[in-house]
């Protein structure tokens, strides 16, 4: 039996922190199926992932580029739903804007670091680089966590 059946990964709009994750979160490799989603807390109209979050992507083998903009809607939130924030203040937010969400972390703090992923408008190029880097090393620990979980869950 799985702990959770969705994981949402959860930006201020869903245009690039959060689909670079989900795209990583992806190539690892999970005991059991999981639903990976990118979601955001405003999204006024679907609009495309960042080009720069894109190029860096590509650059690492993978693509965002079918991606558009979603907002967080009540309805995929239930108690077997993960959703991983970038900020803290985004935590409080999904917490004050929406029932049952229960299962709500940053992603630093689900994986046992410490500190926000930080924004990237406006950012260079390279911030988006090490925004990925850091969403790689992030992600790597998340797996092992949800496998580990997975097997202990009862």
């Amino acid at each position: 039996m799985r702990k959770y059946d969705r994981l949402i990964f959860l930006d201020a709009d869903d245009t690039a922190r959060a689909p670079m994750a989900a795209q990583v979160m992806e190539t690892r490799s999970l005991l059991s199926e999981l639903k990976i989603l990118s979601r955001g807390l405003v999204v006024l109209f679907p609009e495309p992932v960042n080009p720069k979050a894109e190029a860096v992507l590509v650059s690492h083998g993978l693509s965002a580029r079918e991606h558009t903009a979603n907002q967080l809607r009540q309805e995929e939130i239930t108690r077997k739903t993960l959703i991983l924030t970038m900020e803290d203040s985004q935590k409080d937010r999904v917490w004050s804007s929406y029932s049952d969400a229960g299962n709500v972390y940053t992603l630093s703090e689900y994986v046992g670091e410490k500190g926000d992923i930080q924004p990237l408008f406006g950012e260079p190029l390279s911030s988006f680089g090490k925004c990925l880097e850091s969403l790689e090393a992030l992600t790597e620990i998340l797996a092992e966590k949800l496998n580990e979980e997975e097997l202990n869950y009862e």
